[in-house]
């Protein structure tokens, strides 16, 4: 299974950041898988956000639950994060993440996002 994060590597404040997560090897669809959006700001702890479940239902951490949105195209079997009005605090590496059953667990390799004027 591959996830490859893909979106602009500089947004401004303000602005809503997007993020896609393309999947390969997988199907978002397959029952009892749960994809994530996962990020680690410089010098901090990974922060997991929300996720997508393979029904489609959503979750979001509550700190950013007004912020962000989480939507997939299946027939290309990608997840989007959107992440609204950003502020320096946003900056981060920003993963994309799949755990499900039968037990198996998959990152993307991560993509900077700086958030600057």
């Amino acid at each position: 299974v591959q996830l490859q994060e893909s979106g602009p590597g500089l947004v401004k404040p303000s602005q809503t950041l997007s993020l896609t997560c393309t999947v390969s090897g997988d199907s978002i669809t397959t029952d009892l898988s749960f994809w994530s959006w996962i990020r680690q700001p410089p010098g901090k702890a990974l922060e997991w956000m929300g996720f997508i479940a393979y029904s489609g239902a959503t979750y979001f951490t509550p700190s950013l639950k007004s912020r962000s949105s989480i939507s997939r195209d299946t027939a290309r079997n990608q997840f989007t994060l959107r992440l609204s009005s950003v502020t320096l605090e946003d900056t981060a590496v920003y993963y994309c993440h799949v755990t499900a059953t039968p037990p198996r667990d998959y990152w993307g390799q991560g993509t900077q996002v700086t958030v600057s004027s």
